[in-house]
């Protein structure tokens, strides 16, 4: 094997890598600003009780903006981003799955990122955007998109 060769597959195998990341298509997209971020973002410890919080209509309006472009409007995992993706995000009506799931699970999928509790990687970490109050609020969504209950 020549010099030349070995060059060209060292060459071909990173650019495999490159491409097969969580799906960036290269397009560059303007987006508007983002809401507001919480002012008051505790540390990315682990909740010692998961609490009941109401689902308010900003709790829904940041499931919108964080969450529907891989998860789709209604929840679906059909949002614009999934057919980009490698691991499809998770279609929040599919009971069977998310049933199986405690409300302390899914808190920590969105505070510490999928790649954190063993899940899809391209799922983001949100515990420095998302308050736990706002966490738990999103968990509680989840499991009405699903219509299960939590253990």
């Amino acid at each position: 094997m020549t010099l030349k060769n070995l060059i060209k597959i060292l060459l071909s195998g990173w650019l495999v890598l490159q491409l097969s990341g969580c799906g960036d298509n290269g397009k560059e997209t303007v987006t508007p600003p983002p809401p507001p971020r919480a002012t008051n973002v505790p540390a990315t410890s682990p909740p010692s009780a998961l609490k009941k919080n109401a689902v308010t209509a900003e709790t829904r309006e940041v499931y919108q903006w964080y969450c529907t472009q891989c998860h789709g409007l209604k929840g679906k995992g059909d949002g614009i981003n999934a057919k980009l993706l490698t691991v499809p995000p998770r279609d929040h009506t599919k009971a069977y799955y998310l049933e199986t799931r405690t409300d302390k699970q899914l808190f920590s999928s969105i505070q510490l990122g999928g790649l954190a509790v063993g899940r899809a990687p391209c799922m983001p970490s949100w515990g420095n955007t998302l308050d736990e109050k706002m966490i738990h609020s999103l968990v509680r969504y989840i499991r009405e998109l699903c219509q299960c209950e939590a253990f």
